[in-house]
């Protein structure tokens, strides 16, 4: 199994055929089944992590590879960073982090309005790095039809949620809340099996904003997440 992965500023461009299947599944979920999901939500995830403890996800190392703002925005070398993950799960990227660099402090929560208190005390000319799914992942494609909340949202068999971030939607977030847009672009990869004659694509948004100096006072700022 290869990875190969590249950076893009345009979203992927889909084959006529899945094109066709996303041009299809446009019934959504009834209001009713809908309202249910997102009073369930905590529990579908709860549920999620008991039946597959910390075995689901695999560990992230990609982290300062990525991110390079963990590295770089150090005045000095053994400077002490704060680090906030909203949506840590069971911890598969902030473990990995905290092995490789001693000099971290980190701030957990998961499924928890807690994360928008933290982002709340973040001062101005500081950053929030975001990484989640991207519109048309493969992800997304899978998505039997009777499987759609809305516009890139879906919910799996289990009642966990998944949505996929255009790079106008995340910008537009940040931007209403008073951040500036540094970086915010697309991450390709393709996962390729040469013994099954598989080639699967996965899409990313891969990005960086920064708390506007002119802006200093507190917001309340929604982050990309797996509701």
């Amino acid at each position: 199994m290869a990875s190969l992965q590249r950076k893009g500023l345009q979203a992927r461009i889909l084959s006529s055929e899945e094109e066709e299947k996303l041009k299809r599944d446009q019934d959504l979920v009834s209001d009713f089944k809908q309202q249910k999901l997102e009073k369930e939500a905590q529990k579908n995830w709860d549920l999620f992590y008991k039946r597959n403890s910390t075995n689901f996800f695999k560990d992230r190392h990609w982290t300062t590879r990525e991110f390079e703002e963990l590295r770089s925005c150090r005045e000095f070398e053994d400077q002490k960073l704060t680090v906030l993950e909203a949506g840590c799960g069971v911890g598969n990227c902030l473990f990995p982090l905290l092995e490789e660099d001693l000099n971290i402090f980190a701030y957990a929560c998961d499924f928890s309005p807690r994360a928008v208190e933290y982002v709340k005390v973040l001062k101005p000319g500081k950053s929030v790095l975001f990484r989640d799914y991207g519109l048309y992942d493969h992800a997304m494609l899978r998505f039997k039809a009777g499987s759609k909340l809305g516009e890139n949202f879906y919910v799996r068999q289990d009642g966990t949620r998944s949505y996929f971030f255009t790079d106008e939607f995340l910008a537009q977030l940040f931007v209403d809340t008073g951040y500036e847009e540094v970086v915010n672009e697309y991450v390709f990869r393709e996962t390729v099996n040469k013994k099954e004659g598989l080639c699967v694509p996965r899409v990313f948004l891969q990005s960086k904003f920064q708390k506007s100096p002119k802006n200093p006072t507190p917001v309340t700022l929604g982050l990309g997440h797996r509701s």
